[in-house]
């Protein structure tokens, strides 16, 4: 059956690709396949040119059914209409990331639709996306809520499961509530949250995206560590919420007496509660599907049988909801439950003939969960996690009692809010062994490795996750073997990950490879330097500092408090010690500014904002600022971020004779208002101010007379940085131009009196 399940999911994924030559690959493949059935007399490849057809054309159905009638039609000219839609899924709200401001995303299905003069009565799931004043109404409404609003209608991106993506224009109009049975499950929801009220804001937020995949008050700095330690999976509806569930109310009903086909009813409710208070997404019924499979797969004695299982399982899905095909959460699935089906059981076995039974169920089920989804995992966050086995086992203990006691909260919020916070002070606590694991695990420096997701470089990491899987019986069955390898695997995260040449011995600055976004290092001794800005995400900014080796920073600057600036910080506040944390003037935008505050006050550093023209001294650097130098007032809409961006800190630091020039977002007026000012911008480094956009004041960066211009940009941002303008600017000055996306993370070295540009990525 497996081939016949490969077969599925290629037939799918092609058929709902709405592409010509997708389609034709797929005909192709099937006439082949059918051509070798004819010759060799076999049905095997019967059955898979069978599957291949009905692949491809309910695959090409569900797609057409998407891209044809009226909602398509006002997508394709970006029409305005009034709709009226169903809601699918909560609310999720996305903050504001560099320029960009917040957005809410909400899925629906639209009941109505009427532009340009006509009306329908249609079916069709759409993404809505609200931006400014709404976002606050909007992030109250509950699945089930029957709205009438208007929007401007736009085509989704190619292979998506929506018919159209609307952009919410008009004011939000509710026409009718949730029906009895969906206020009673967010009754439900609301109860789990309300039994852990009195918990710590982290246990807060973990336990409902333990129990119900609510990840709406996860924080960034939670995020990261889970990511860094290979526990993101314990966030999201899985299979394993699932079966957990059911073990416990199969248990609880062998114990009161239930027997025979009444056990069969419990699980049935099981699944029903489940699914209910998870919500009826497509991710939802496909853990619930995975679920059940993994338990029929495992009962039926794993290995051949199992695997056999999940196959099925695997076609009827993909029959029933092609787009699943497109689904990283669906092939996460998949292959989770693949490995533990085929290798976990053996791998148990083995181990526990010299281990505790419990301790080798512990090393070998996440163990085949990690390597069989590997190169999925590397492909979605550019990393391996190294700690991820040892993090998976010291946690899954506590997995179980977090997610059985969250549900029981849920319950019996409905009958006692005291019992419920009993078992929801039971969920905290076990939540909270599971952070300790998340945290303590992700302050390892080498905890996880960057990985290119690049085709060739995944292929090399699933071929080598195969043979690994492959060889595992071998090494496992022999003690010192499995030993020396786990010793190897600890001492791969408790140093970072070397790369020859990295970082150069007489480095002085490093612009870090962040994204879209700054990261800025400036060494001030061994260990220890001053950061400017931490980028819009942990991960890369924590591998530059820990590639470095910085373990103490006197002073963090946040040049202004766009998200690609600050998001990153859990990576400088939560593994190094930090002296205090200089900010902008200007604390706009505001959640921003108190998001940096609450978190420097949480670990006992003190914020303030230094004055133009003062100076300091640390180690071997010294500083001083130049601006910003103008008043800066409260404005809306883009005036306010180019407001926010002029009041970016600029310094000018100085460390072993060269002059560096820190810039943040610095647009020109900012720039010819320091100009005005008289301040000596002459320097040996320039950071081109806002990641090298086009709007420069050319009088700036040639008083610089920088030999050096970096710019820190993203690889294919979505603003076009850096500028071809700026690089022609720059270029033309006579200074050497380098950017992060394509050079890396960029070293500045002085070796031997002469400055020395390093590029981490070498062209």
């Amino acid at each position: 059956m497996a081939p016949l399940a490969v077969a599925g999911w290629g037939a799918t994924w092609l058929g709902t690709g709405g592409s010509v030559w997708q389609l034709t690959l797929g005909v192709a493949v099937a006439l082949c396949v059918a051509v070798a059935a004819w010759l060799r007399r076999s049905w095997w490849p019967v059955g898979v040119a069978v599957v291949l057809v009905f692949g491809l054309a309910i695959g090409v159905a569900h797609h057409h059914r998407l891209v044809s009638g009226p909602i398509h039609e006002l997508a394709a000219g970006q029409a305005i209409a009034a709709v009226e839609l169903l809601t699918t899924s909560d609310p999720q709200v996305h903050p504001a990331s560099g320029p960009r401001p917040p957005f809410l995303t909400l899925r629906a299905v639209v009941m109505t639709v009427d532009g340009r003069g006509s009306a329908w009565r249609v079916s069709s799931p759409v993404l809505l996306i609200v931006s400014g004043k709404e976002i606050q109404r909007w992030s109250t409404v509950l699945v089930g809520t029957e709205i009438a609003t208007q929007s401007r209608v736009q085509v989704p991106e190619q292979g998506s499961d929506l018919a159209a993506i609307l952009q919410v224009r008009g004011v939000m109009v509710v026409n009718s509530p949730p029906n009895a049975g969906l206020r009673l499950v967010e009754r439900v929801r609301q109860g789990l949250r309300a039994s852990v009220a009195g918990q710590t804001a982290e246990r807060r937020a973990l336990v409902p995206a333990l129990v119900l995949g609510d990840t709406s008050a996860v924080t960034p700095a939670i995020t990261d560590d889970f990511q860094v330690t290979g526990l993101t999976h314990l966030t999201a509806v899985s299979g394993a919420n699932l079966t957990l569930l059911l073990a416990f109310m199969l248990l609880l009903a062998r114990w009161v007496g239930v027997r025979g086909w009444w056990l069969r009813g419990v699980g049935l409710l099981g699944v029903l509660i489940f699914v209910a208070l998870c919500r009826t997404e497509p991710s939802v019924l496909r853990a619930a599907a995975m679920g059940l499979v993994a338990l029929a797969a495992l009962g039926a004695g794993g290995g051949r049988q199992g695997i056999r299982t999940l196959s099925v399982a695997m076609v009827v899905l993909l029959l029933i909801d092609p787009f699943l095909s497109r689904s990283l959460g669906f092939a996460l699935s998949v292959l989770a439950s693949a490995g533990i089906v085929w290798w976990a059981g053996r791998w148990t076995t083995i181990l526990g003939t010299w281990l505790p039974q419990l301790v080798a169920e512990s090393v070998a089920i996440p163990l085949a969960a990690h390597l069989a989804t590997l190169p999925v995992v590397a492909g979605i966050s550019s990393r391996v996690s190294v700690v991820g086995v040892v993090t998976n086992a010291l946690a899954g203990p506590f997995v179980g009692p977090a997610t059985v006691l969250g549900f029981a909260a849920a319950g019996l919020s409905l009958v006692s809010p005291q019992l419920a916070a009993v078992a929801g002070f039971g969920a905290a606590w076990s939540a909270q062994v599971i952070l300790w694991v998340a945290h303590i695990g992700a302050s390892f420096p080498g905890a996880s490795w960057h990985w290119p997701a690049t085709p060739a470089s995944l292929a090399v990491l699933g071929v080598g996750a195969v043979l690994l899987g492959c060889l595992m019986p071998y090494l496992l069955d022999r003690r010192w073997v499995a030993l020396v390898l786990a010793a190897t695997m600890v001492l791969g995260f408790v140093r970072a990950p070397i790369q020859p040449g990295w970082p150069p011995a007489a480095w002085v600055f490093v612009v870090c490879d962040v994204g879209q976004g700054d990261g800025l290092v400036v060494r001030v001794g061994v260990g220890q330097a001053i950061v400017v800005d931490a980028g819009p995400d942990p991960a890369p900014m924590r591998r530059c500092l820990d590639a470095l080796g910085i373990r103490q920073v006197p002073v963090l600057v946040f040049s202004h408090f766009h998200r690609d600036h600050i998001t990153g910080m859990s990576a400088v506040f939560d593994h190094r010690e930090i002296g205090e944390v200089w900010v902008s003037p200007f604390g706009s935008p505001p959640h921003e500014a108190e998001e940096v505050r609450q978190t420097a006050s949480r670990h006992g550093v003190g914020v303030r904002s230094p004055a133009v023209g003062e100076t300091a001294q640390v180690g071997e650097a010294s500083w001083q600022v130049l601006g910003p130098v103008a008043e800066h007032r409260t404005t809306e809409g883009d005036a306010e971020s180019a407001e926010e961006n002029d009041a970016s800190l600029v310094l000018l630091m100085t460390v072993r004779g060269v002059r560096i020039l820190l810039t943040g977002d610095v647009e020109p007026p900012g720039q010819q208002a320091i100009l005005a000012s008289g301040a000596d911008v002459h320097a040996d480094v320039l950071k081109v101010p806002h990641h090298g956009s086009a709007n420069q004041d050319p009088a700036f960066i040639a008083a610089s007379q920088a030999r050096v211009a970096i710019a820190s940009d993203g690889l294919d941002n979505d603003y076009g940085h850096p500028a071809p303008r700026t690089v022609r600017l720059v270029e033309s000055l006579g200074m050497t131009f380098l950017r992060t996306d394509e050079d890396g993370s960029v070293a500045i070295a002085v070796r031997n009196g002469t400055l020395t540009a390093v590029r981490q990525h070498p062209r």
